[in-house]
């Protein structure tokens, strides 16, 4: 029996028609003869949706008590016994009730694949594991149901429902997607034209991936190598030069022409040495590579339009910029260059872009990359040189050449050795003298064929050519491995330049540091690692690429920095004249981790400074507010206590009054003023539990005046997880500020309604309100906005209120009241073990004047 099929309706937000869709397919698969039935839908109230279960086969559901209440979830074994061909199983990404089979539903479902039933489901963007911090950060809410994105991905179809925000909106407005009473509260949090912007788009880029992975997938299973070009991507290849900058912005542009193109940069190091980029070149060409939007790659590999080539076709790029070459004319002679080389193996499916730039044959400058060592290839050309050179002149001169003379053949031979020693150095060179002198006695000199020498003359001139060419020879190595040292000298300048830079610049980034590290080696991971004390194990501070090593033991290189820290690089031996580079690198990523900690500390000063500067503004600002209080208790005490007046029981009972208003109002401020100094010092630690807001919100309200609160908790609310106290406390100094800025003839109402996966508590007063350019700034500390008299506080209520409910994960922000006055929006998250039951206005448990 094989694993069943899995289809998803993926949507962007709650009422694009994922149902609707799902539906519709298990109608269309019932027209077709295929056995179709519903394991579990969800129509949310929606008229339309509702009507589409009409003719589909629906599973019973399995019935669940928790808490007291009944709810309903789908009953994997019913859907098993009654195996369909097709399940349609809605709302993937939901937590079951406890008590279930399983804990989530997308774990029903792998029960239904493993089976071998075909299920077609739905999901929303924001519900995906690795979305979550996204949507957050773009909605301010934190989806508490969710499914791995690894469930979804292996879906053997994935279909987008894409709808625009204004469509969508509209279909708010109608009342398609929530009840009347949700509309207004919707429209202005989560759909929002901004946030369903962003998602759609989240929505729609996450899909592309995944048709992208598919696609890849399908060359490699194909062995296809040729470029698709289903989307643009362009491949910019850096040497590190001054050009490099130029290029980016011109692949950026062009990028720019088509939507969705993609920028991918790529540095191609040798594997000898030294890389031959100015690191701060290519420092600054990687940041702007990301600013654009593109990604930075480094790549080894001696062949260097291979490799380019070779990267672009794996990440199915369809074209490639590179710069016109800096050589200068004379040096084509070694060859055509990496732009001609990459333009002729391209092929049809890649296009080439050589784009112009000022650094155009000005010359490449000194080959910083090998040091005073030679390549292998050019060691090896070196001795064919050497060595096959003079016996392919003496066959020319035998065979094709007249006679020229003892003296011009000895200039030819030197000029063999001196080729040798420029491209292999000093031992070819020699053994293309000896070779060459051996052959000039062979073959140019009488007796010819024979090793012997007649006259004597030929025999110093023999000799002398020898030492020419040895002194030749040794002179062209020496000053070509003085130009290579020249050449590294300037490099590792340039690298201890930037190092010095970096440290006058305050750069703390020890990953970009490391980053570099590696990229300079041309090395596969580099990790710092440090230890307390000799017998202590090693730790890692920092490292960078993969497979990071754990001990210095294990590196390909180390460099002690210290008695107990060392660099750890991985990938290979590096020659002993890059260590003095890898020490300042080592030196460097020491300081910066110090740095790092120093900062940490700093920071952690600066909080106990911040701390005792809000203790002390506190003193100094409540200094008035404390001593009002006080005095009026002091007075009526005084009053009490004199012997000079007797006081009737009406004139006690108004004095006792005033001492209890009097201690309340203090004990009001100085919960608060404790209350602030433990949200500045960060030591408010909710004890986070599920209860209910009627457990709650009439238990705030006990100091507000009688029948200045209107109360709406509809009863089929979900249950929140906050913290009991500080949920209390909050909804109290909101309720508070309320009813001190409303009208007298005015209640506040204080109602409660679901959306998604939250609950809002909304606290509407008819004020005079407060401007959007204050509604920021009324939730700061000591804030007491318009003519607030100075009894009425010190401006600490609802600085507590939003630190108390952003410490339980909630938000708390200020919108405008239609009609005049402010409306404070508190929103917590629901607990998942008590899903709504219906239309939040379907049953009102707490409604009413509050008295």
């Amino acid at each position: 029996m094989g694993r069943g099929k899995l289809r998803i309706y993926l949507g962007a937000a709650p009422g694009v028609g994922k149902t609707y869709a799902m539906l519709s397919e298990g109608h269309r698969r019932i027209e077709r003869g295929t056995d179709c039935a519903v394991g579990f839908v969800e129509h949310h109230g929606r008229p339309r949706t509702e009507v589409m279960l009409h003719g589909l086969e629906q599973i019973a559901r399995k019935e669940l008590t928790y808490r007291g209440a009944v709810f309903t979830e789908m009953d994997v074994d019913a859907v098993l016994a009654r195996r369909p061909e097709v399940a349609l199983v809605d709302e993937l990404a939901h937590t079951n009730v406890p008590g279930s089979r399983n804990a989530k539903r997308w774990q029903d479902v792998e029960e239904l694949l493993a089976a071998g039933i075909d299920v077609v489901s739905t999901v929303n963007i924001q519900h995906l594991e690795s979305l979550g911090d996204v949507v957050e950060s773009i909605t301010g809410v934190r989806q508490r149901e969710t499914v791995p994105d690894e469930v979804v991905r292996r879906a053997d179809q994935i279909e987008l429902v894409d709808m625009s925000p204004e469509a969508l909106r509209r279909r708010m407005a109608h009342g398609n997607i929530y009840k009347p009473d949700r509309i207004d509260a919707s429209l202005s949090n989560y759909f929002r034209p901004g946030n369903l912007t962003a998602l759609r788009e989240l929505a729609l880029l996450w899909v592309a991936d995944r048709v992208d992975e598919y696609l890849q997938q399908y060359r490699g299973e194909h062995n296809i190598r040729s470029t698709w070009q289903a989307r643009e991507r362009i491949v910019v290849g850096l040497t590190g030069g001054p050009e490099g900058r130029t290029l980016v912005r011109r692949a950026a542009r062009m990028a720019a022409k088509g939507s969705g193109s993609e920028i991918l940069a790529v540095y191609i190091a040798r594997s000898d040495g030294l890389t031959a980029a100015s690191p701060k070149e290519l420092a600054l060409q990687r940041t702007l590579v990301e600013d654009l939007g593109g990604t930075f790659h480094h790549v080894i590999g001696d062949d260097i339009p291979a490799a380019l080539l070779e990267f672009a076709r794996g990440v199915n790029a369809t074209q490639i910029v590179l710069g016109s070459s800096r050589r200068k004319t004379w040096q084509y002679v070694f060859g055509p260059g990496v732009g001609m080389t990459v333009a002729r193996e391209s092929g049809p499916d890649l296009d080439v872009h050589i784009v112009t730039h000022e650094e155009v044959a000005k010359g490449r400058g000194l080959p910083v990359t090998r040091g005073a060592r030679l390549g292998r290839s050019r060691i090896i050309w070196g001795w064919l040189i050497g060595v096959g050179g003079p016996a392919l002149l003496s066959l020319a001169l035998t065979h094709v050449a007249t006679d020229l003379g003892l003296a011009n053949d000895m200039l030819l031979f030197l000029s063999v050795t001196v080729a040798a020693a420029l491209v292999g150095g000093l031992l070819p060179a020699l053994a293309s003298a000896a070779v060459g002198s051996l052959l000039l006695n062979y073959y140019f000199t009488p007796p010819l064929h024979l090793f012997t020498v007649a006259d004597p003359k030929n025999i110093v001139a023999i000799v002398i050519f020898v030492g020419v060419a040895v002194s030749v020879a040794s002179v062209v190595d020496l000053a070509a491995r003085r130009t290579h040292q020249a050449a590294r000298l300037r490099a590792e300048s340039e690298i201890l330049s930037f190092l010095a830079g970096s440290v006058l610049r305050g750069e703390n980034s020890l990953d970009a540091l490391l980053d570099r590290v590696r990229e300079t080696f041309a090395m596969d991971s580099v990790a710092l690692l440090e230890r307390a004390s000799d017998v202590e194990p090693w730790t890692r501070a920092a490292s960078v690429g993969p497979h990071p090593l754990e001990r210095p033991e294990n590196a390909d290189v180390d460099m002690p920095v210290g008695d107990h820290m060392a660099l750890a690089l991985s990938g290979r031996v590096l020659p002993a004249e890059d260590r003095r580079v890898l020490a300042a690198f080592a030196a460097q990523a020491a300081v910066v981790l110090d740095r790092q900690r120093l900062q940490s500390e700093a920071d952690q000063a600066r909080t106990l400074a911040e701390g005792n500067r809000i203790r002390t503004a506190l003193l100094a600002a409540v200094s008035h507010d404390l001593r009002t209080p006080l005095a009026g208790i002091k007075a009526a005490v005084s009053s009490l206590r004199s012997d000079d007046v007797a006081w009737s029981e009406e004139d006690q009972a108004e004095l006792l009054a005033g001492i209890e208003e009097g201690a309340d109002r203090l004990d009001h401020l100085v919960g608060n003023l404790l209350d602030m100094s433990r949200l500045q010092t960060g030591t408010v630690t909710p004890l986070m539990r599920e209860i209910d807001l009627d457990e709650v919100v009439p238990m705030a309200l006990v100091g507000v005046p009688d029948g200045s609160v209107d109360l709406d908790i509809p009863e089929s609310l979900p249950m929140v997880t906050v913290d009991k106290g500080l949920l209390e406390r909050a909804v109290a100094n909101i309720v508070e500020n309320a009813v001190k800025y409303s009208p007298e003839d005015e209640t506040v109402l204080v109602a409660a309604s679901t959306l998604g996966d939250r609950v809002e508590v909304r606290v509407v007063d008819r004020g005079p309100g407060v401007p959007d350019t204050a509604k920021d700034r009324i939730f700061a500390p000591f804030q007491r906005y318009g003519d607030a008299p100075r009894g009425a506080g010190v401006g600490l209520g609802l600085a507590v209120a939003r630190g108390f409910v952003e410490a339980m994960s909630g938000t708390l922000t200020a919108e405008d009241t239609p009609g005049g006055g402010l409306t404070m929006v508190l929103t917590l998250t629901a607990a998942t073990g008590r899903p709504p039951a219906g239309p939040t206005s379907s049953a009102i448990a707490q409604r009413g004047r509050y008295a």
